[in-house]
């Protein structure tokens, strides 16, 4: 998040955990579906001095104008959404041209044994805390069309570090 400049978009941006990590002189624009996580996140941005305002709303619902931001920032939000291309979709068009889509996200592994323990559990966490263990998050963002400009992937290839930028 070192990367973030300018106008920032976060979404789901919890308890605001990633606010010790932005340079200074961002403006975040920080959305959640909480409030209960919005008032932690406003203590952590104030604890921070992070120039925040807040959004409390699903952010499959939410609109802005085409190109408001400069960086936009989801850190293990993907697996979440009723429809994660939708949501990409989204942050394509709020993305500035020069902008840039910073993703930390989880999902399928490609390694069998652990994709196929996955799959196994999927149903039963998705139920328990709402979450997709085997979306192809790679496959969405390439789906999306947006640029992919640099991914890292770790931990079984489960977690990935995705920079993207809007197709120029």
């Amino acid at each position: 998040l070192s990367h973030a400049k300018g106008e920032v978009l976060e979404l789901a941006v919890g308890a605001g955990a990633n606010f010790p990590y932005y340079p200074t002189g961002v403006k975040v624009t920080a959305t959640d579906f909480s409030e209960a996580m919005l008032e932690k996140a406003k203590k952590a941005a104030k604890y921070h001095r992070i120039d925040a305002n807040y959004i409390c709303s699903d952010i499959e619902e939410m609109d802005f104008p085409n190109e408001s931001f400069d960086t936009i920032v989801s850190t293990l939000s993907f697996c979440s959404y009723d429809n994660p291309l939708m949501v990409l979709n989204k942050i394509k068009r709020w993305c500035k041209p020069d902008g840039q889509i910073l993703l930390l996200e989880h999902g399928i592994s490609t390694n069998f044994a652990v994709s196929a323990a996955q799959k196994a559990l999927n149903p039963l966490l998705y139920r328990a805390y709402g979450c997709h263990h085997t979306r192809n998050i790679l496959g969405l963002v390439r789906e999306s069309g947006l640029q992919i400009n640099k991914v890292e992937s770790r931990w079984l290839n489960m977690v990935h570090l995705i920079w993207a930028s809007p197709r120029k």
